[in-house]
């Protein structure tokens, strides 16, 4: 993946072993989210199509560089953050990357860097888009990434585009059905070294923490 990087900002209407996967903790009305992306396209345009409302804020930001780099680029951006006057630090600040070729000591250590630091981690082994194939199916067998893209096709029915902006919507409807096979996947996992758990995923815990500011979830809530 070559250097670079990707902004996008919303203002809608509306590891190594022991990674944790304890609870997000809940702020609420309004919550500023930092989500810092390995992929430039794929993943902002992901996460910035989920429709909150104007209170919460997402940021997301993609960079083409090594997880330990992202995880250095999302410090410093905190940093720069809660030093502009007038303006409330992120609430929340997550990484969004891959195993893909990646070196699995740096991956594991990119992984315990962050949450030593108090950020957040959505990883997938070997790639995001095992995400996206959650939506259809259950997968527990290790699979190269490159047949992640040909599986998707089949299933779409229509080629897959890593930098099509419309992928959140075309799935929304089965992404409960994603959300059970991702958790379900990570108990085969019961002491988790991400770089080797192949495939495997965490997209769904911050899939989830966005939901909780849906408006129909904060109605059934209320």
């Amino acid at each position: 993946m070559t250097a670079g990087k990707r902004k996008l900002h919303s203002h809608k209407k509306g590891g190594g072993k022991g990674y944790n996967r304890r609870s997000i903790r809940r702020r609420e009305p309004g919550e500023r989210f930092l989500i810092v992306c390995e992929g430039e396209k794929t993943e902002p345009y992901y996460f910035e199509n989920f429709h909150l409302p104007g209170l919460i804020n997402v940021d997301a930001q993609g960079y083409g560089v090594s997880p330990p780099k992202l995880v250095e680029r999302a410090l410093a951006l905190r940093r720069q953050s809660s030093q502009r006057r007038g303006r409330d630090p992120y609430d929340q600040v997550w990484c969004v990357f891959d195993k893909d070729d990646w070196n699995e000591r740096d991956f594991d250590s990119a992984i315990r860097r962050a949450e030593n630091q108090g950020l957040r981690v959505a990883y997938s082994n070997q790639a995001f888009e095992i995400w996206y194939l959650l939506h259809f199916h259950f997968y527990n067998s290790p699979m190269h990434r490159k047949d992640y893209e040909n599986k998707l096709s089949e299933l779409l029915d229509s080629p897959y585009d890593k930098s099509s902006p419309g992928m959140y919507g075309r799935l929304r409807s089965r992404q409960g059905t994603a959300i059970r096979n991702a958790k379900r996947l990570l108990a085969f996992y019961p002491n988790p070294q991400p770089s080797v758990d192949n495939p495997s995923t965490t997209v769904h815990i911050l899939v989830e923490e966005l939901n909780r500011f849906l408006p129909e979830n904060r109605r059934n809530t209320a």
